[in-house]
């Protein structure tokens, strides 16, 4: 059997996470048992969401356990298999986490998937065919549930999830507008995503400046908006929300390292009788299936061209992640093992 490379949650960070939280090691993989299935993972995926989890506090999910290699998606292909269910070859995707193979229990629901790659890349089954697909699909559909001609406004607009939302909001005649740092990620956004605009928040050093901003690129105001960041951009988003306009929050990021996100204006939601709500995409595994239907037709045929920042090699996955809570990443961020 391989030797596995690991990364490992080794401390809990204080403030801002650093790659002394983290620890590489290598351990033997485990020989099978009846019913197991041995994964190569070709791609890891580094979500936000991770952050959260490093910390040992009340939070939606358990904190992820010392000592242990970090939990997240991975995509790979079946490298040997003792269950009836999957062949050596078959590409595969589940929670292998933070490292380069991973013994899975076939006949634990949900725990691996067999996924085709003819149409479609397997690293796409790790963003817009995946987990971030879905949960753009969720915000939008379930909870903001837009109609053709209203205005939808998403932060970390070219991210995994904003570039998903785009591409589903324009599939249902929305105007969409975006909210991301840096101009060439929003010429990105409306030369290759379809987007009807971009605001760069680089350019704006409050909120005020951002909400006019915002009136420019939404002339009839904001029917719909998904929340990833917080802080400044919610404020300047609230500003410009109409009367009964709905947020789905998705992520917090500009908190993750612990720091308050006041509101400054929470009137408006009274005033603007605003629905506002948060979800988990895991607790709805009940739409997955439909979901991923329309996600993988998007981008079968090309209307979702979703851009993917790939890091090298187990040892590069930290810096990667701490990358992607800065914002330095260009789309879906992913390691590759290949």
């Amino acid at each position: 059997m391989p030797l596995n490379q690991q990364i490992l949650l080794d401390t809990r960070p204080v403030g801002e996470a650093s790659a002394s939280n983290f620890k590489q090691v290598a351990s033997d993989t485990p020989v099978l048992s009846e019913g197991q299935v041995l994964v190569r993972h070709h791609y890891l995926s580094l979500d936000p969401y991770m952050r959260g989890r490093m910390n040992d506090g009340k939070s939606y999910a358990q904190p992820q356990p010392l000592g242990q290699p970090m939990i997240g998606g991975t995509a790979g292909e079946v490298l040997e298999s003792r269950h009836a269910k999957f062949a050596v070859g078959d590409k595969v995707v589940g929670m292998g986490g933070w490292q380069q193979y991973s013994v899975v229990n076939g006949n634990e629901p949900a725990a691996l998937r067999k996924v085709d790659t003819t149409h479609i890349p397997l690293s796409a089954y790790l963003g817009a065919v995946g987990m971030p697909g879905v949960t753009a699909w969720y915000g939008l559909v379930k909870i903001i549930e837009p109609q053709p001609g209203q205005t939808m406004v998403v932060s970390a607009a070219t991210g995994a999830v904003g570039s998903a939302f785009g591409a589903l909001a324009k599939a249902r005649g929305c105007r969409v507008v975006g909210i991301a740092g840096g101009p060439d990620k929003c010429q990105y956004a409306v030369a290759e995503l379809g987007f009807d605009a971009c605001i760069d928040y680089k350019l704006h050093p409050d909120a005020g400046s951002l909400s006019k901003a915002l009136k420019q690129a939404c002339p009839d105001g904001i029917d719909g908006y998904f929340e990833n960041v917080g802080g400044m951009i919610l404020d300047a988003v609230l500003s410009r929300m109409n009367a009964f306009g709905r947020i789905a929050v998705c992520g917090m990021i500009a908190g993750y390292d612990g720091v308050p996100l006041p509101m400054t204006y929470p009137a408006l939601i009274l005033m603007s009788r605003l629905k506002i709500q948060g979800f988990i995409v895991s607790e709805h595994m009940e739409v997955w299936p439909e979901a991923l239907k329309e996600l993988g037709t998007l981008v079968a045929t090309g209307q979702l061209r979703a851009r993917e920042s790939i890091a090298q090699g187990i040892e590069a996955a930290p810096e990667a992640f701490l990358g992607l809570l800065k914002g330095r990443n260009f789309g879906k961020q992913l390691v590759s093992f290949i």
